[in-house]
């Protein structure tokens, strides 16, 4: 990567990533407030609020910025999700005087066979795993390892709390992904059904982390239409929290995926590092600071921090190619076409 721009007296930190809470609330209004009454004609907007940080900083800039009156939450818990999530979702909807209704997914998820499919992944590696047991996915410790390439564990646990881990052949990861993935795709279509009768436009709430690696499912929680802190870094959106006075009980939570019956934090899913050391590279990977200055602040060394760089560089390729609309014949067309145009 090419040198640091920062000049000597300039140490890379967490100082890079300070924000004026204030401006920014000014900013994310303007935008919210032009996208959707003119942009797409809707009256109000409609989020799901999950009981995580991110969802509840876009229920208080929407509840602040369009007034509660115009803000519709859902809360779409299932079997596996954590015990208090749909409490503080609705603790915190509660506070800033924001409609909510609750919409249990599991029914629908059972009718998809998601529980099913995901279980007879499970079931080849584990046979006797059944009701009772709990799961999670974690990623190899291999992304900071010489010359190795990432795998990822599936973690089991039974009713007795012995907890077992296998690696995962690529076609159990794919089935059990592939069938949890039904859980994002099926809140995505509760929040559009409310958004339609309502003519209310649909938020999404992806960071910046998230959107910029893909942390996120096609047709799911990556599919809305506005996505207000898209831009900001995990840190900055603590920081918009307070700034908002987002609950404490939600603001001192750990970023967790709140999709397997474990409980799973997304540095162990996808990430490989906690969200403010993620953060810091991903900073120094965007505005071109070379890993020699920044691995200090992060935590690795030099050699680790350009592994995880290198895995991250490969995550926003993914990224670009899930947020993309799809591919059509005539910009197929067209594209074949320009080289060729160009080259007269």
């Amino acid at each position: 990567m090419p040198a640091s721009p920062l000049t000597a007296a300039e140490a890379f930190g967490p100082h890079v990533l300070a924000l004026d809470c204030a401006a920014e609330t000014a900013r994310i209004g303007e935008f919210m407030t032009r996208t959707v009454a003119r942009r797409l004609n809707r009256r109000g907007v409609v989020l799901g609020v999950s009981g995580g940080i991110d969802s509840a900083v876009c229920a208080a800039l929407s509840a602040r910025i369009l007034g509660p009156d115009r803000v519709f939450a859902l809360l779409m818990p299932e079997q596996d999700s954590s015990d208090d999530s749909a409490g503080r979702a609705a603790r915190l909807c509660e506070a800033l005087g924001i409609p909510y209704v609750v919409e249990n997914i599991t029914a629908s998820l059972e009718a998809a066979g998601c529980y099913r499919r995901r279980d007879e992944a499970i079931r080849t590696l584990f046979p006797a795993y059944g009701a009772g047991w709990r799961h999670k996915i974690v990623l190899s410790d291999s992304v900071f390892e010489r010359e190795r390439i990432p795998y990822f564990n599936l973690v089991v646990e039974t009713p007795d709390g012995e907890r077992m881990t296998a690696r995962m052949p690529l076609e159990v990861y794919l089935q059990v992904v592939a069938a949890t993935n039904f859980k994002q795709r099926i809140r995505k279509n509760m929040d559009y059904y409310h958004a339609d009768r309502l003519n209310y436009a649909v938020i999404g709430t992806p960071n910046r982390l998230e959107y910029d690696l893909g942390f996120f499912v096609r047709g799911g929680d990556g599919l809305a239409d506005l996505k207000p802190i898209a831009h900001l870094y995990k840190s900055q959106v603590y920081a918009m929290a307070a700034h908002l006075g987002v609950t404490e009980e939600i603001r001192r939570q750990m970023p967790s995926t709140d999709t397997y019956s474990l409980p799973q934090g997304q540095d162990e899913f996808y990430f490989s590092l906690p969200y403010d050391r993620a953060d810091l590279l991903l900073f120094a990977m965007r505005n071109k600071i070379s890993m020699e200055a920044a691995a200090p602040a992060i935590g690795l060394t030099v050699e680790q921090a350009e592994r995880v760089a290198r895995d991250f560089a490969a995550k926003q390729r993914m990224a670009a190619r899930l947020s993309g609309d799809a591919y059509l014949v005539e910009k197929d067309v067209e594209a074949e076409a320009a080289p060729a145009a160009a080259a007269e």
